[in-house]
């Protein structure tokens, strides 16, 4: 591990000591100090804020344990098994309250820190000093504490330095760190794209020779990865960077597509898209997002064993959803949402009879034509179906009428030879 900079105090920037935290992060911090207690900003709020970026939340870290934090505060719970800590609530506002923890050796395992045979740390509970603390954390940038009442900046690890150099470091060996929780890798993935940092030569070995060990993460927990990546404005330069570790398989169950194929096309539309979207302050959704990132997927699977048919296409939707699972956990709530949108590409496509009619009436009409415009740009199909159904939710019902008068007139050859998605991945 690295040696801690004894010259901890730092000279507090001026963005810190002018910046207006949470009113209930500092109410914390003061309860905690009135009962005896070190209490300090810590993470990244500290981090963001020091990089030019608005932090959404505001972590607490102690030398009170859990059940001395919860004794303090009546509206709070202690969560967690993994790593114990405090939640403290006040109406819409959350407040995560962790305690200083030890500083254990690799090899060393007691009743309160549990390590596989790999590293990975199992459970972490033993409580230690704010020195201690902070080489237990990640990245340098990770391990800044900031005092608000006194205005006093601890940096232990030149984080302070670090963002000012927009260098991802790595507080002691990566590779041990990587094998005590490999969900670091992708952390460092994350923060080297939300902050624009590039990522130090020995970080980036270790994301390659222990990117594998993301396979023994639990699939609840990856999901929450999934989200963390792909729902943060950066989803397009995190698939990119994931890829080019090698590491994109598992989060996402699909193949390795070539620059050139529909199925890459697709992906990255779908994740331009969602960044977009976020950008411009509307809802996003991981429902949407991973129905379309294993679109390519699902015509793979309806694929095998022959070409494509309906009843293939539909059997596979359920087989696509299961091999997702194994990797993250998605919540049940949205596997009928993703079949829904899944299925009603056909029908947005043969558009036979009056079943547009009930098409524009169905609760998930909008993603659908959504994922639809997705799947046109990345095949840059030219039938215009999307074209179509963009004027057909406008005009009233005698231009609706006169719409599907023509398009019945225009019909050459059986419907089936329509469907786009017969071509796709061909």
């Amino acid at each position: 591990m690295n040696k801690i900079n004894k010259q901890s105090k730092t000279k507090t920037p001026k963005v810190l000591r002018e910046s207006k935290f949470s009113p209930l992060s500092i109410e914390i911090i003061k309860k905690l100090n009135k009962s005896g207690f070190q209490a300090y900003l810590v993470g990244g709020c500290v981090r963001d804020l020091l990089a030019g970026i608005k932090p959404k939340d505001f972590d607490v870290s102690t030398n009170a344990t859990p059940e001395e934090v919860r004794k303090i505060f009546r509206s709070s719970r202690i969560i967690g098994k993994r790593f114990r800590l405090v939640h403290v609530f006040s109406r819409n506002e959350l407040i995560e309250v962790s305690t200083f923890r030890a500083n254990i050796s690799r090899d060393e395992n007691t009743s309160e820190v549990l390590k596989d045979s790999e590293g990975k740390i199992l459970r972490d509970n033993v409580w230690g000093t704010l020195e201690e603390d902070c080489i237990r954390r990640d990245f340098s940038i990770n391990a800044l504490y900031f005092d608000p009442l006194q205005n006093l900046l601890y940096d232990f690890h030149n984080g302070l330095h670090h963002i000012q150099k927009k260098l991802l470091v790595s507080i002691g060996d990566p590779q041990l760190r990587f094998e005590e929780d490999p969900v670091r890798s992708l952390r460092a993935i994350r923060f080297s794209s939300k902050l624009n940092f590039k990522i130090s030569n020995d970080v980036k070995k270790a994301i390659y020779e222990k990117g594998h060990l993301l396979g023994n993460i639990s699939n609840a927990r990856m999901f929450d990865e999934f989200c963390k990546i792909f729902l943060t404005k950066h989803a397009i330069d995190n698939f990119k960077k994931l890829n080019s570790f090698g590491v994109i398989k598992y989060l996402i169950n699909s193949e390795t597509y070539n620059e050139h194929s529909f199925g890459l096309k697709l992906q990255h539309a779908a994740l331009i898209n969602t960044d977009n979207r976020l950008k411009a302050s509307k809802s996003v959704t991981p429902g949407f997002l991973i129905a379309a990132l294993l679109w390519p997927r699902l015509i793979d699977v309806s694929k095998e064993n022959g070409g494509l048919n309906l009843r293939k296409f539909f059997r596979s939707m359920d087989r696509t959803i299961r091999e997702q699972q194994v990797l993250t956990a998605v919540p049940r709530k949205f596997h009928g949402y993703i079949k829904d949108i899944w299925s009603l590409q056909l029908k947005l496509e043969t558009r036979l009879g009056h079943q547009p009619y009930k098409i524009l009436n169905h609760p998930r009409f909008r993603a659908a034509y959504d994922f639809l415009l997705l799947r046109e740009e990345a095949s840059e199909d030219t039938q215009g179906i999307g074209n179509w159904w963009t004027h057909f939710q406008k005009v009233n019902r005698p231009a609706k009428i006169e719409l599907l008068k023509k398009l019945r007139e225009s019909r050459n050859g059986p419907v089936e030879k329509k469907f786009g998605f017969l071509k796709e991945l061909s």
